[in-house]
């Protein structure tokens, strides 16, 4: 009896050391997150998602949530790989939370104050990489002013995230479900990872500078040209080159399949563009790489699995169904000074046989200027003249010569015909910016590598084609279509539900076979978002 009446003492004492020891270590977070919370001690402590972390301990009654040290292993776990992802792993206190696992592998013990900061940074961790993996590290909307693509009811959820995450049997588990990556990101990862590789080897040689080279021109430069080749696979083998003193054909078309995966005219020449891209080294790829792996982090995943989407950095559109490219055309897009925006709309009807209504800026700066300079413009260009009421004007009532462009009062519309500057159709997804996908006359564009030539909208390609598609689940036909264009009539025919429609910049993209695609930066968007993916980074 006295034995059990011993155990008994025991239990209780054992429980009360538990109950206390709980007690502490509760206590001991609990002041660090009103540290965090109230005294601004977050900068000074390294917490960049102060008001998270203290919201996550405060859900939790400030429970420890990190006793388990297979659980810190899976945090560590993911924390390196996110180096794959072009995020830098520093960002989630790798180096603190490894000497802290040393520590604790070596048997040292903690405080419970010591154990709460702790507690915090791994959480902090968590919150930071689970963000950063959701949403981007650099903010979209700071590097865009039209950005519209999530809000913050989406971003609120985070904590639920990692909440779930830190209950669940496994750690990586639970936030590789939660957040899913398809084919598309997969492809970017593994390119960053090749041209990762290709740096970590030595790179690729630099090709001196040096007269145009043609096939069959002899050069000194060839053997390198071969081997520069060879490293991003463009080329087989570089070694039948190694004593050559000209291009023969073989080199010329991996030449050729250089130019086109870099957005240059895939002449098979070696020109000054051609070996400008050639020479750029590895780091600069490796870049873009990582930006357009932060740039999908921005949008897909609150994408569904059909959409229409620009890239308007490679000038070119894709249809997208059931997550996989089905269709694509090459397109012209703003110019430097009247960039295409980025943002997201939704696709909701078409206009074939469009009238085009000229904008302001447009038929002040340019139209008004020929109207003054040739008396008999309106008799060679089909346009009518309308007042602020829509109602037409006989051009020939106007003093064009005396109308000062500060106060031009009317609104031109060129009549629908094959000299329209919107072709034949346009596609409408309303929104505040005044752009739309159209057809065009200007065909001769569209051979051009580099296409910046719009003022804002998105001239397509083979637009009837992609109005095909469009209206397929109207159960409208090729022939059907041209029924209506031929009527030579204003058409409008929406789409049986609207499609997303996503107007993007990307200087990096990967085909599904796994080809490597860059473009230069023609707007020069890169180099704001690589200072934010490198920099600082607080979250709300």
């Amino acid at each position: 009896m006295t034995g059990v009446r011993f155990l008994a003492i025991a239990l209780v004492l054992a429980s009360a050391a538990a109950a206390a020891e709980e007690t502490a270590w509760r206590e001991g977070i609990r002041a660090a997150v009103e540290r965090i919370r109230y005294n601004g001690n977050a900068a000074a402590s390294g917490i960049a998602a102060a008001d998270l972390v203290a919201g996550f301990y405060e859900r939790r009654s400030f429970m420890p949530a990190w006793r388990d040290a297979a659980k810190i292993d899976s945090l560590a776990a993911l924390i390196a790989d996110a180096y794959a992802d072009g995020l830098d792993p520093a960002d989630y206190h790798q180096q603190t939370i490894e000497e802290w696992r040393r520590q604790q592998r070596g048997g040292g013990a903690m405080t419970p104050a010591e154990w709460a900061v702790f507690e915090l940074t791994l959480t902090d961790a968590l919150i930071s990489l689970v963000h950063h993996q959701r949403f981007g590290k650099a903010d979209p909307l700071g590097q865009h002013a039209t950005w519209n693509f999530r809000d913050s009811a989406e971003e609120a959820d985070t904590l639920t995230v990692v909440e779930a995450a830190v209950g669940a049997p496994s750690l990586e588990a639970s936030v590789a479900e939660q957040i899913p990556r398809d084919a598309y990101y997969r492809r970017l990862r593994a390119a960053l990872a090749t041209y990762r590789q290709i740096a970590a080897d030595g790179g690729w040689p630099a090709i001196a500078d040096g007269p145009v080279l043609k096939r069959g021109q002899a050069d000194e430069r060839v053997p390198m040209l071969a081997k520069r080749l060879a490293v991003t696979g463009d080329l087989d083998d570089a070694e039948p080159y190694a004593a050559a003193a000209g291009m023969d054909e073989a080199l010329e078309q991996a030449l050729r399949r250089f130019q086109a995966r870099h957005g240059l005219e895939a002449d098979g020449v070696l020109g000054p563009a051609t070996l400008t891209a050639l020479n750029l080294p590895p780091e600069h790829r490796i870049q873009q790489l990582r930006l357009a792996l932060e740039r999908a982090r921005w949008v897909l995943g609150g994408l569904g699995r059909n959409f229409v989407v620009v890239n308007i950095a490679g000038f070119r559109v894709y249809v997208v169904a059931d997550r996989q490219i089905v269709w694509e055309s090459r397109v012209v897009v703003g110019k430097p000074y009247q960039q295409t925006p980025v943002f997201r709309g939704e696709l909701q009807y078409l206009v074939f046989n469009p009238p085009w209504s000229v904008p302001y800026s447009i038929a002040t700066r340019e139209l008004l200027p020929e109207i003054q300079a040739q008396a008999d413009w309106f008799e060679t260009h089909d346009y009518e003249v309308r007042d602020r009421a829509g109602a037409r004007i006989d051009p020939a009532t106007v003093d064009w010569p005396a109308l000062p462009r500060q106060n031009f009062q009317y609104l031109f519309v060129q009549r629908p015909g094959p000299g329209n500057a919107l072709g034949q159709v346009k596609f409408i997804f309303p929104n505040e910016h005044a752009v739309y996908l159209h057809d065009t006359p200007a065909r001769r564009l569209f051979s051009t590598t580099e296409r910046a030539f719009s003022h804002g909208c998105i001239r397509v390609e083979n637009p009837l084609e992609l109005a095909e598609i469009l209206l397929r689940p109207n159960g409208w036909n090729r022939p059907a279509i041209d029924d209506v264009l031929a009527s030579g009539k204003t058409s409008t025919v929406w789409l049986a539900e609207p499609l997303p429609i996503l107007l993007l910049y990307w200087t990096a993209n990967v085909d599904p076979d796994g080809t490597v695609h860059f473009y230069r930066d023609v707007y020069g968007r890169d180099p704001p978002i690589a200072k934010a993916l490198d920099g600082p980074f607080r979250i709300g």
